[in-house]
């Protein structure tokens, strides 16, 4: 032990200055270490939700206050209420069938105690909740078969109506529950055979990812009318999430592909693509918004950078990912507040995050005001309202991020404003456009939590046609489509 502390001791350097440069450096590194920890430990242990980690509840403030100063030191303000359910019991829904069951007493109790007969007087209703299971039934086509008995030239035959697959026993109502089961509500294939074989059927499941695939290329025309729709409308949102596909060619199993999708389209219109690609590279970006104009808003991934500075495309940033950035640099701040460290120059640098955080909260309080505003009012108030808030945060950035350690969680948050604050001020250009890319990642979620269940696709044919099917039920769904009825209907009549 003695050696290991004289060889230590041997390599500091004699130097005051050097040596506490040196001593700088590695409590920089230890702070890095803690604030990777903190972070780690919060991932692991509490809710990913950004409301829920917000502390001071900056992104729930009551829309009134959008209106106030954004002060410029941490505020204690309390989270808006959410409106409670009424108490008790609700309602069950009109349109739902009514069975009525009638209850009456035994004709012996009808007869009172004073030996007269009792007359009904009306009656109480309570009503409950009741399912038919799943009812599998066979659609036996009968084609009428016609012939001359005087020549016998020939004999003619009703024909077949069009089905979505031919040749195969599956009509389009069971295509459409098994589409439906598998990317609307997650359930493998795999799942779906065994529930089929509980109810008496045999249904292997590769020969319902056959149907699948069949299926996404059925509705490949429709997807090609949408394509075009999607360019119809002024802004396209884009985002990316990976896949993992075990048949790849020229890839080994473990390695990461990506579902992308864009969300775009005339606004009481809007149209949900999904596409499968092997890589994240910005040519796959190029290719999916080839040939469009207009607004594209993403987050800062670099594979979005080229085709958003092309002629006749403006940029938008997101201010959701800016805002995890700051929530990051939250956590740690509060994580460190619980040590009890006597650095008053770390403990200043604790509320900054929540600095940044209320005049982001302002900024979302101000959008929640302009919701169900035109397009042209909701630019106006932008105007009035959110430029204010910009130029204070602008100026606040501007001070503090000279003074921020770039590798911390807030000098990160600070870099990632700075990068990219043009693209994040777009959105007060133009009423029609959003504060973030969430209704992009909202649109991606099905199919993250689609993956959980079937964890991967086993070819590159699975996948797109997992991308096309998922168009369908995405686009149904932003358009107030019931998806079952919607797919019924495209399968029956699309042939």
């Amino acid at each position: 032990m003695t050696v290991m502390n004289e060889q230590a001791a041997e390599q500091l350097p004699d130097d005051v200055d050097a040596l506490k440069a040196l001593l700088l450096q590695k409590q920089q590194r230890i702070r890095l270490l803690e604030e990777q920890i903190l972070l780690m430990r919060d991932k692991h242990f509490t809710s990913g939700s950004e409301q829920a980690s917000n502390q001071l509840g900056f992104f729930d403030e009551a829309e009134a206050e959008a209106d106030a100063e954004p002060p410029e030191a941490p505020a204690t303000t309390s989270p808006a209420t959410t409106p409670k359910k009424p108490a008790g019991r609700q309602q069950l829904p009109a349109d739902l069938p009514r069975v009525r069951r009638e209850h009456d007493l035994p004709e012996a109790e009808k007869i009172c105690t004073c030996g007269c007969q009792m007359r009904e007087i009306g009656e109480e209703t309570s009503e409950q909740l009741d399912i038919v299971p799943a009812k599998i039934q066979v659609i036996q086509h009968a084609r009428k078969k016609y012939a001359c008995k005087a020549c016998e030239s020939g004999v003619k035959i009703a024909p077949l109506p069009a089905q979505p697959i031919p040749r195969s026993n599956a009509s389009p109502s069971l295509l459409a529950q098994i589409t439906v089961a598998k990317y609307q509500d997650a359930l493998p294939l795999a799942r779906q055979e065994k529930i089929f074989h509980r109810i008496g059927v045999d249904l292997p499941r590769n020969t319902l990812a056959s149907w699948i695939i069949r299926c996404s290329q059925l509705v490949q025309p429709l997807l090609n009318l949408l394509e075009d729709r999607l360019r119809d409308g002024p802004i396209i949102q884009c985002d990316e999430t990976p896949v993992q596909v075990l048949k790849e060619p020229d890839k080994p199993p473990e390695s990461q592909s990506y579902m992308w999708v864009r969300l775009g389209g005339l606004p009481d219109e809007p149209v949900v693509l999904y596409d499968y690609h092997a890589s994240r590279s910005g040519e796959v970006a190029g290719t999916l918004l080839s040939g469009f104009n207009g607004y594209l808003q993403t987050d800062d991934y670099a594979g979005y950078h080229a085709v958003g500075a092309e002629k006749g495309i403006t940029h938008l940033g997101c201010w959701a990912h800016a805002r995890r950035k700051f929530i990051e640099a939250q956590k740690v701040a509060n994580g460190n507040k619980n040590k009890k460290s006597k650095d008053k120059n770390k403990q200043k640098q604790l509320g900054k995050a929540d600095i940044a955080l209320n005049y982001i909260g302002h900024l979302y309080g101000i959008e929640r005001r302009g919701k169900g505003l035109s397009p042209e009012e909701r630019y106006q108030l932008r105007q009035a309202k959110s430029l204010p808030v910009l130029d204070k945060l602008r100026s606040w950035l501007d001070k503090e991020q000279p003074k921020a350690l770039p590798k911390t969680a807030l000098g990160k948050a600070l870099s990632y404003l700075q990068k990219n604050w043009e693209k994040l001020c777009v959105y007060v250009e133009d009423g029609r456009l959003n504060i973030d890319n969430n209704d992009a990642e909202n649109a991606i979620r099905p199919f993250v939590i689609g993956r959980k269940n079937w964890l991967f696709s086993d070819t590159p044919k699975g996948a797109k046609a997992s991308a096309a099917l998922y168009s369908l039920i995405e686009t149904a769904k932003a358009n107030d489509l019931e998806p079952y009825d919607y797919l019924q209907r495209v399968y029956a009549e699309l042939p």
